[in-house]
């Protein structure tokens, strides 16, 4: 995180957790504004890799699962890095500005992601680098928040994906409940955005803007999921994070043949449950007659929720989810209940 900027939250109440900022001095309050008032937060715990150059567009369609040639000032769009079998490295956002194109991803990742992608440059005329410091991000959400951001910043993109670049920064729809938008931007505009919206909303953690993914049904790779998931058992094909129609990319050729000739046999839903203790990312999900090597369901992501109970994604075996009833860690552990994402299951049949 940029020092001056870690400063800055810092002087407005910010508490850090590893150099992620974990709440603004009541997360209890902060969790509960996520369903009944207008919030916004600091996204430092999401790195930013810059991809420029005469060949970006041409190097990047080669890598990711995504139509790259989609993206452009007006329009992001969600993707992912996949091993020659089809299991994703990482999953991002990417956005262009300025003729940089920006790939939004877990900060753990990061350097990672960026060693790899470097192995495949050759004698492509593209530069990768870490932007973290380049620009800094913030969401927001909330009800009133077009109402808020757009006597701001003016014009505001109206559909998800869309973007709107301006001279200091980028806004960009993301998916939400509710109207829900990453601005990403130059340090001193940031600072002055910050201070602006504070007037109308509250500042909140991480951890609040992640329980947003969850009940967006937006799935975030981590360190303790890379190489897990094909794309569609984390629902990527759903949020229009997969196209079938470009070209190669590494893993194509799997991710391809699930939807035209298999048969998706575990995806991801969104649960809820009653727990002492957050679970670990990986925590099994069973049934009353599953077997210690049988495997049910894993959970990718967790928050605890307004009401005090916990929210996840998970990738749930298909006939499980819908017909059984889960437990989560084991027998014992306490009971799942499924709740309905933001979108349809209505892919296809056999995908």
């Amino acid at each position: 995180m940029k020092s001056e900027w870690k400063d800055f939250l810092r002087n407005a109440g910010a508490e850090f957790e590893h150099d992620c900022v974990a709440t603004f001095g009541n997360p209890d309050r902060e969790r509960k504004i996520a369903h009944t008032g207008d919030l916004f937060c600091d996204l430092s715990h999401f790195g930013i890799i810059a991809a420029y150059g005469e060949d970006a567009a041409e190097f990047l369609q080669a890598q990711f699962t995504n139509d790259i040639n989609q993206v452009d000032e007006a329009h992001s769009q969600l993707s992912a890095l996949c091993t020659p079998k089809g299991r994703m490295l990482c999953n991002f956002r990417i956005f262009r500005r300025e003729q940089t194109y920006y790939l939004v991803l877990p900060y753990e990742l990061l350097e990672a992601v960026l060693s790899r992608l470097r192995m495949f440059v050759l004698r492509s005329k593209v530069t990768l680098e870490d932007a973290s410091d380049a620009l800094m991000g913030i969401g927001a959400s909330g009800n009133k928040m077009i109402e808020h951001l757009g006597d701001i910043t003016g014009d505001l993109p109206d559909n998800v994906d869309v973007s709107i670049e301006y001279k200091d920064y980028t806004i960009v729809r993301v998916a939400g409940v509710v109207p829900r938008y990453e601005i990403y931007g130059l340090l001193e505009a940031m600072k002055k955005l910050w201070q602006a919206l504070d007037v109308h909303a509250t500042p909140v953690g991480a951890n609040v803007w992640e329980l947003l993914n969850i009940q967006a049904g937006i799935p975030v790779i981590t360190a303790s999921t890379i190489d897990a998931y094909v794309p569609q058992m984390a629902n990527m094909h759903l949020i229009n994070g997969v196209s079938f129609t470009k070209g190669c990319y590494p893993g194509q050729e799997i991710v391809a043949r699930m939807h035209y000739l298999g048969k998706l046999k575990r995806r991801m839903y969104r649960i809820a449950f009653d727990a002492h203790d957050i679970p670990e990312t990986g925590t099994s999900l069973v049934t009353e007659t599953s077997t210690e090597s049988q495997d049910i369901g894993t959970i990718l992501s967790t928050q605890e929720n307004p009401d005090g109970n916990f929210e996840a994604l998970a990738v749930i075996q298909v006939n499980d989810a819908e017909n059984s009833q889960l437990k989560l860690g084991d027998t014992k552990g306490p009971e799942i209940t499924v709740l309905d994402l933001p979108y349809s299951f209505d892919d296809q049949v056999n995908t």
